[in-house]
């Protein structure tokens, strides 16, 4: 579950993929799950059973997320990113395949002069995601 009391939570604007993208992510992280969906009725300013307001948890991590009732020319970009910090191996090659698939990787899993293993990639619906292995 969510913690409750976090005071600062990203928020996610999709068109029309908020409830994919939400099962698609918390399929990906141990320990998350979808809180609260609220979806868009008939004749509302979305459409129709999108979602008007979620919350979800990613490792116990709270996020919100909507898909918007408005047509605009913005999604996503590379200059924010959720970094996630990995225990082992075998955790950030498997986060890195999935998040990855149908995206694209901006920076290829390996060693850099700032860490032993990382790596950079945008998800297929546009979110930017920082893998790093964590040094023992």
């Amino acid at each position: 579950m969510g913690n409750s009391n976090q005071k600062i939570t990203t928020f996610l604007m999709f068109s029309g993929q908020a409830e994919e993208a939400m099962n698609f992510y918390t399929s990906v992280f141990d320990q998350s799950e979808i809180i609260s969906i609220t979806r868009y009725g008939a004749n509302e300013a979305g459409k129709e059973g999108t979602v008007l307001q979620a919350a979800f948890s990613l490792n116990g991590q709270l996020f919100r997320c909507i898909d918007s009732s408005v047509t605009h020319e913005f999604t996503f970009t590379p200059a924010i990113s959720l970094y996630v910090a990995c225990d082992t191996e075998d955790e950030i090659e498997r986060y890195f395949k999935q998040l990855s698939q149908d995206g694209t990787v901006l920076m290829p899993l390996s060693a850099y002069p700032f860490s032993q293993k990382y790596g950079w990639v945008t998800d297929k619906y546009g979110v930017s995601w920082q893998l790093n292995l964590a040094k023992n």
